[in-house]
């Protein structure tokens, strides 16, 4: 067997030790799939976000619609008739629940509380209005009383016709909550009243009321009265 020098032998541990050289392609290779990696993981990531983002935006809507519902069905629920029992018989009255919503809840809140029980009506001007209520003013139509202001021909609209229901637009506390009846049309009526509602039965109720003798302040000589007041879903 043939011997190896010593200085063969340095050269080949030397070899044998040396690193191994990486080629830059596969230094490359392995850059970009670290690099798909983490472009994998951000759009992961993203994807999921936006679908939480979508599904809580889901759920928010959904609270609110329920809620405009639960809002809704309340409102409709709401009786949308009331029946005046005066001692000159029957006066069936629609509520406008939708286009004066504040002034009919007040309305049926003082119903259910029985304001209107014994009420009287205090004022009756021919060919104008019937006035109920507590209160013996006039509750800021004074001026309605004049003949002028009987006689005035101004452009009327639906809510100044003659059998509508409203309340003064003074503000007051409920005791002083009158009703006021049209029976004629009232041009300059908005300007006085906020209508929530009209008669749609019991015209000849209201012109009977109107027929009663009374003095010159138009207060009736003998009592008109509300005995109570009935409030139906439907009639």
């Amino acid at each position: 067997m043939a011997r190896i020098k010593p200085q063969a032998l340095l050269i080949q541990s030397k070899k044998k030790k040396g690193p191994t050289r990486i080629n830059v392609t596969t230094i490359l290779f392995c850059n970009l799939i670290v690099l798909l990696i983490l472009l994998s993981l951000i759009a992961t990531y993203r994807h999921w976000f936006q679908s939480r983002s979508r599904e809580q935006t889901g759920i928010g809507l959904s609270k609110f619609e329920h809620v405009d519902e639960i809002v809704d069905s309340k409102k409709y629920d709401l009786p949308g008739y009331a029946v005046l029992n005066t001692s000159k018989g029957y006066i069936t009255i629609e509520l406008f629940k939708d286009g004066s919503p504040e002034t009919v809840d007040k309305f049926l809140d003082l119903c259910q509380k029985g304001h209107f029980k014994g009420m009287p009506f205090h004022h009756v001007i021919k060919n104008y209005v019937i006035l109920g209520g507590h209160s013996q003013g006039l509750g800021g139509i004074e001026d309605w009383t004049s003949k002028g202001k009987l006689r005035g021909r101004l452009t009327t609209s639906p809510k100044h016709e003659a059998f509508m229901l409203g309340t003064t637009k003074v503000k007051e506390d409920s005791k002083a909550f009158q009703l006021f009846i049209t029976t004629a049309p009232i041009p300059d009526l908005n300007d006085k009243l906020f209508v929530f509602g009209r008669v749609i039965k019991g015209e000849d109720v209201v012109q009977e009321i109107e027929e009663v003798d009374t003095d010159e302040h138009y207060q009736p000589k003998s009592p008109v009265l509300i005995i109570d007041v009935m409030l139906q879903q439907e009639i």
